[in-house]
């Protein structure tokens, strides 16, 4: 991902923008969409379709200003993108983020720059390109940036983790390890609340979206930081499987969606994936309430019981962490079994 610097090539992006949201609703609105297949053929469409709608844009590349590449990525996205429960894909409108794609013939290196449709535009060098690209897109973000996405090929090195975790998803703390260390709950959207709410009353859309922003690439970038330490300490990971979007509907719901808890499930699995790691999510139910010692149910229970934070089983009298002893019980029930590269391998 790397954000176009040249701010005089925006007017040329947002047209292409434009031509491409005007392709994509020429599908939408197409005759044969509206035959109704979607139910009978289900989600996985054979390419025929995608050569349906490719046919509609043959020899017209030059007079519709679009890369044929990108026209042709645009029909394979639209196919795939269909469903029996979306019978189509929804129109993109004028508030639709900018949006692009290109395949690796379509977008050229030209040294920090990216030669689409015979124009370059130059990038900030974050990270050196990949040698070999496959495809890309040109996406615009909610201030209005540009960024030039990538995909490429990369060689899964094997981490250097050893041991076992268990992770306990919280609020107090983001989340608790079972070797009895905790990483900080930041909570970024408290910190520029208060900053949002004067935004927000002095109506000032342009700083709000940047408030928001900021609160955003704050918290992926820690959520980056956690996920890439525990991968590289660790060789099997495993997660509580808290839902946020049921807690989500509660007087929590604020502080639970500042957590990030789902992108940071995100984050480490495909991590684990690319370092050849184990990754599980097992089912966290009563593990607050069971003795981690000898499995005995004596924790506290219910809403009354979440201000206790220590407690003592009443069977063995082991004196318990409340998050602690939940990720402790979460990695006894996720036990052991062999990473998915080495699955698939075997196959």
């Amino acid at each position: 991902r790397y954000r176009v610097k040249d701010a005089s090539r925006i007017a040329a992006l947002t047209a292409h923008a434009r031509t491409v949201n005007e392709a994509w609703n020429s599908l939408v609105l197409s005759e044969w969409v509206r035959r109704g297949h979607y139910a009978e053929i289900g989600p996985n469409l054979p390419g025929g379709h995608r050569f349906n709608c490719a046919r509609r844009f043959v020899g017209r590349s030059q007079e519709i200003g679009l890369h044929s590449d990108t026209l042709a990525e645009v029909c394979r996205i639209f196919t795939v993108s269909r469903d029996t429960h979306k019978r189509c894909p929804k129109a993109r409108g004028r508030k639709s983020l900018g949006w692009i794609p290109f395949l690796n013939r379509a977008g050229k290196i030209k040294g920090d720059a990216i030669r689409y449709v015979g124009v370059n535009y130059r990038v900030w060098l974050s990270r050196p390109f990949p040698l070999k690209i496959k495809t890309g897109a040109f996406v615009q973000d909610a201030r209005g940036r540009w960024y030039a996405c990538v995909t490429a090929e990369v060689s899964s090195v094997k981490g250097a983790g050893v041991g076992a975790i268990g992770i306990d998803l919280g609020l107090k703390d983001f989340a608790a390890l079972s070797d009895g260390t905790t990483l900080e709950n930041p909570r970024w959207f408290r910190v520029l609340e208060n900053k949002l709410a004067i935004a927000q009353r002095a109506r000032q859309p342009q700083r709000i979206t940047a408030i928001h922003a900021k609160i955003a690439n704050r918290r992926k970038h820690v959520l980056h930081q956690y996920s890439t330490q525990l991968v590289r300490q660790f060789k099997t990971i495993v997660v509580g499987n808290v839902s946020a979007a049921s807690l989500g509907k509660t007087s929590m719901a604020k502080s639970v969606y500042d957590a990030g808890w789902s992108a940071f499930r995100t984050m480490l699995r495909y991590k684990c994936q690319q370092a050849q790691a184990v990754f599980e999510e097992a089912d966290e139910r009563f593990s607050t309430q069971t003795c981690s010692a000898c499995r005995t149910r004596s924790g506290p229970k219910g809403i009354a019981g979440l201000r206790i934070r220590r407690w003592r089983c009443a069977q063995c009298c082991v004196l318990h962490n409340r998050d602690t002893n939940a990720a402790q019980n979460i990695l006894a029930t996720g036990g052991e079994r062999s990473p998915l590269v080495e699955e698939i391998l075997a196959l």
